[in-house]
């Protein structure tokens, strides 16, 4: 069965534009062309039922369009980006309302999206990309050094170089968990449910030990340096607020 772009979108229950906007980020492949019309078929249809079905289980469209670029999924891989996004799912918020709520200029904001450091989402269409409540935070805390006096220029630097370094050890941390968890089983077809429940496991472990060994190396060499510039009294100050502030970690 062959539809035109009116009766498709009465046939799949979106709109134009939504379909439009499916084939622009490539979720759905171009309608065929029959003389001056653009049909959609049955392919079409049964893409837009798989896309329907990822988004139900908490999918975004963005994790749904790099699930689709592989020709074989397995089960266990829709479910693990499943878990994924589920562990990134909040609240959303446009740019505008991101950077009013953190007194910012929409400029700094955009600044931070070219540079590659905010990994925000793409929205709906006309919403552009979209910020957490997570995103929030981490925002707020990123405000709170530039008003201790940090200059913006050499804390964008020192996040972009921290950025590359962890990018390399989060693909290799990937490589691990695809290896020995998710590739681990017979032939590659691990249990489903059993590869989401290990990442959902490993997640708040794998985090807690790097926040607690980034914050231990920043206490102890900072510490070293205190005591090489021989002044006691900034020395103490820091060894009582250290053992006040460190990181507690939580094991669940």
């Amino acid at each position: 069965m062959e539809y035109e772009i009116d009766a498709f979108a009465r046939r799949t229950d979106l709109s134009i534009d939504t379909i439009r906007y499916y084939q622009t980020l490539g979720l759905l492949h171009a309608p065929r062309r029959a003389g001056r019309r653009a049909v959609y078929d049955g392919t079409h249809l049964q893409r837009i039922e798989r896309i329907q079905s990822l988004s139900a289980r908490g999918v975004s469209l963005k994790g749904i369009a790099d699930l689709l670029a592989h020709t074989e999924v397995t089960d266990s891989d829709q479910v693990l980006l499943a878990a994924l996004e589920r562990e990134s799912a909040a609240s959303h918020y446009a740019a505008d309302e991101v950077a009013t709520r953190l007194d910012i200029p929409r400029t700094l904001l955009a600044a931070l999206e070219r540079s590659g450091l905010v990994d925000s989402e793409t929205g709906d269409p006309g919403r552009g990309r979209v910020y957490t409540d997570a995103d929030l935070e981490v925002g707020k805390g990123a405000v709170k050094l530039l008003r201790y006096g940090f200059p913006i220029t050499q804390l964008l630097g020192l996040a972009l170089k921290h950025d590359r370094a962890v990018r390399k050890t989060v693909d290799a941390a990937i490589d691990l968990f695809d290896a020995h968890v998710r590739k681990a089983s017979p032939k590659g077809h691990a249990d489903p449910e059993a590869v989401a429940e290990a990442f959902r496991d490993l997640l708040p472990v794998v985090t807690a030990l790097v926040a607690h060994h980034f914050q231990r190396v920043l206490v102890n060499r900072a510490l070293k340096r205190l005591k090489k510039s021989g002044d006691r009294g900034d020395l103490h100050v820091a060894l009582e607020e250290t053992k006040r502030s460190r990181l507690k970690l939580r094991w669940s």
